[in-house]
């Protein structure tokens, strides 16, 4: 039972960490200035593509997702 509990707490902290590693270390938006000719304007920062779901960079959140389901595959049993 605690094996189970363990693995479901370690996967659900490896997905909030990379979150907050997605989230947590940019600004999601300019600082509010005057209307411009611009439609493209998006919330998106310039630039930021997908390199942010880099296993490079969220390795521990990789690591406790995968030790995480490990425990909770081998603690069914």
């Amino acid at each position: 039972m605690w094996v189970t509990a363990t693995g479901a707490f370690l996967f659900i902290i490896g997905l909030l960490y990379m979150a907050w590693e997605a989230l947590g270390r940019r600004r999601l938006s300019e600082p509010p200035q005057a209307p411009r000719a611009n439609p493209e304007q998006t919330l998106e920062p310039r630039g930021q593509g997908l390199r942010f779901l880099s296993p490079i960079r969220n390795w521990l959140g990789v690591a406790l997702i995968v030790i995480g389901g490990a425990l909770l595959l081998f603690g069914m049993r």
